[in-house]
């Protein structure tokens, strides 16, 4: 684990020795109306918190309803009871089998349990305060979505914050604080949203100095946009966290209806313009919520991850992943309910979609990826490992060499491997970035041909004909979608690195990228 606690440093999260913690996140569901966090009657808390960790975790985003903190009376209710109110007699059992030390205990002291449970096992906890009531989230009137909404009383989220950034002071592996999900409903405004989130950000910093204080924007956290001409003012420094949402609803069925690159240029504008402009401001940005059906059946939701990790390759974001959960006690009246978009089974006990969790694992850490790696001149160019690949310069001739080489990138002919050449000076080797998503590189080989980067089977990189370059809505660009990204092998502050599945170069002149792929 990091030299706890965390700080900020400009838009990096730091530890105590200064150094770079990426937030690499599941989000854990714990709101719901059992008030313990899912899956407790599947598995012992020390199995999942281990298979956590086990996937490449660092950190989980543990959700809580307010009424935990304020109403003494649910707060005190053993689990045994909660589960006993709710007619849950075959998840009793399950508790008493798997976690017998928590099934008489508070409810809060479950809570409690859970988070040392993952801190047995070195993983970092957020604190999400996801909705007033026990109950799932959410929409426009449910009445938890603003302050001043019949569940939303300001003065009493105020005191619940308080209460839980205090006893959870000098919990070494609790280093955060989610304010509160998903703002939104007819009575969200901006002069209300400082009033109120700068109050509760002030509270539990004045509770636990020790915690990064975690914003979230409107209309279900996908707007900070009004924080780009009117900054937040708090009384402290170094602690400040900003979060956004981006799953593929968001945008409707576009994924699926609209050409991929299209959509993807346009999507990440709008995240850029309503989110993302706050990196360049010096603050962390967490994307404290993205997911997808882990079926994999779902065409919005898969188009819409490969440009999701595009772009989150690039700015080298926090992250949390929704969701760990495999299945619920109760959700909307349904006991026993599957999430499609858990990275865990019904049972708990396996991934419901190893190669999509291998494909997430790319940024999972600073300075990684699936980056172009070459192993002589006369060998394929080949995906691998962004810790072993070489440096790339992208000149202003649109030329891509090696650093220290005279190595360029060639194009061949359409279904060829690419290949290095120190013969450079023709189109075959000037690399253009096309199409909306700005995800292609694109030369023009000997016969006149525009082909594009690619991969094959094999994972080897060749040129084929640049897909989804027109209006074709039912094509999927996926496998050519690359990006040359800026990074560094030492995580220094002042240096802007980047993660991507796709093409990585390292830099400590800014000129030296990775040739990642997306």
């Amino acid at each position: 684990m990091a030299q706890l606690p965390l700080s900020t440093n400009s838009r990096w999260i730091v530890d105590e020795s200064g150094q770079r913690v990426k937030l690499a996140c599941l989000n854990w569901v714990s709101h719901l109306e059992a008030v313990v966090a899912e899956g407790l009657s599947k598995q012992p808390i020390d199995a999942i918190a281990g298979r956590i960790s086990s996937l490449g975790f660092n950190c989980v985003r543990l959700t809580w309803p307010l009424y935990l903190a304020t109403n003494d009376s649910l707060a005190s209710l053993t689990v045994r009871q909660s589960f006993q109110s709710l007619g849950l007699t075959q998840a009793i059992a399950g508790i008493q089998s798997n976690n017998p030390s928590i099934i008489d205990l508070p409810l809060i002291q479950a809570f409690q349990a859970v988070v040392s449970g993952l801190g047995n096992k070195n993983l970092m906890v957020i604190l999400d305060n996801h909705m007033t009531q026990t109950t799932w989230c959410c929409s426009n009137f449910d009445g938890n979505g603003f302050f001043g909404d019949k569940y939303f009383d300001p003065d009493l989220w105020f005191k619940g914050l308080t209460r839980m950034a205090t006893l959870f002071e000098g919990v070494r592996n609790v280093v955060g604080m989610s304010l509160r999900n998903e703002l939104r409903g007819p009575k969200q405004n901006v002069d209300d949203w400082y009033k109120y989130m700068q109050r509760g950000a002030e509270a539990v910093h004045s509770a636990n100095p020790d915690v990064l204080v975690i914003l979230s924007g409107l209309s279900y956290d996908k707007d900070l946009s009004f924080v780009r001409n009117r900054p937040v003012s708090l009384t402290f420094s170094g602690k400040l966290v900003f979060e956004v949402h981006w799953y593929a609803f968001t945008d409707g069925s576009a994924w699926e209806s609209g050409n991929p690159n299209q959509v993807c240029g346009t999507v990440v504008n709008n995240m850029m313009r309503t989110s993302g402009f706050l990196l360049e401001k010096g603050f962390p940005l967490f994307v404290s919520e993205f997911g997808v059906d882990q079926r994999g059946t779902n065409v919005n939701d898969n188009r819409y991850l490969n440009c999701f990790l595009a772009l989150a390759a690039e700015l080298d974001l926090d992250w949390a992943l929704w969701t760990l959960v495999g299945s619920y006690y109760y959700r909307q009246g349904v006991i026993g309910m599957s999430e499609n978009y858990g990275v865990l089974n019904w049972d708990w006990d396996a991934t419901r979609n190893s190669s999509l969790l291998q494909k997430i694992s790319a940024l999972q850490y600073p300075f990684q990826g699936l980056c172009v790696l070459r192993k002589s001149m006369f060998d394929p160019l080949t995906l691998g490992p962004c810790s072993s690949s070489d440096g790339w310069y992208y000149s202003p001739q649109k030329k891509l060499t090696i650093k220290g080489t005279y190595f360029c990138l060639q194009a061949v002919a359409v279904g060829k491997a690419a290949r290095l050449s120190i013969k450079c000076t023709e189109s075959d080797s000037n690399w253009e970035t096309i199409s909306d998503s700005k995800l292609q590189l694109s030369a023009k080989v000997s016969n006149g041909d525009s082909v594009c980067l690619d991969i094959d089977s094999a994972n080897n990189v060749i040129t084929n004909i640049c897909k989804c370059v027109s209006r074709d809505n039912s094509c999927d660009p996926a496998s050519q979608w690359f990006k040359l990204v800026d990074s560094t092998r030492c995580p220094r502050l002042e240096s802007f690195t980047k993660v991507n599945p796709i093409m990585e170069l390292p830099v400590e002149d800014s000129r030296w990228e990775s040739l990642a792929v997306a």
